[in-house]
């Protein structure tokens, strides 16, 4: 009689690996582990582009065209109707992603090394540290 899926899956999961199998899982594991975490270093890179992105936009509306917190306001609101439940996009961070790409923006040495620090840090970062130099360090 030919064992099921299932059935094989439960035998599998009473039999205790060999020491030399147990040594190989640990490589996969820790395959999947590596791999986890490099989706979440690119994942991070891609969402300070686009933090970048938005504070650069709203820093150039702002200098050309007079924007100011009622047109952010406006951009979280549209934002937030157009996609329920997206988060980051509050007025609040709009002016965040602002002051971010407008503290950085003459200093493209730092707009590499930003992108490896999560958004909390680089807040972190912008609310202590007043001068470039604080920031650079």
């Amino acid at each position: 009689m030919k064992k099921t899926e299932k059935e094989i899956v439960e035998a599998a999961a009473q039999r205790l690996p060999t020491s030399a199998e147990q040594s190989a899982f640990e490589e996969v594991l820790a395959f999947i582990e590596q791999s986890h975490v490099q989706a979440s270093q690119a994942v991070n890179t891609v969402l300070i582009d686009l933090y970048w992105k938005v504070g650069e936009y709203v820093w150039h509306k702002i200098q050309h065209e007079g924007w100011g917190k009622g047109t952010v306001l406006a951009i979280s609101t549209f934002v937030q109707s157009k996609h329920l439940g997206i988060r980051g996009f509050s007025a609040q961070n709009i002016w965040r992603m602002r002051q971010f790409f407008d503290a950085y923006r003459d200093q493209p040495n730092l707009s590499t090394l930003l992108r490896e620090l999560p958004w909390s840090s680089n807040l972190h970062i912008l609310s202590r540290a007043k001068r470039p130099e604080e920031r650079e360090f």
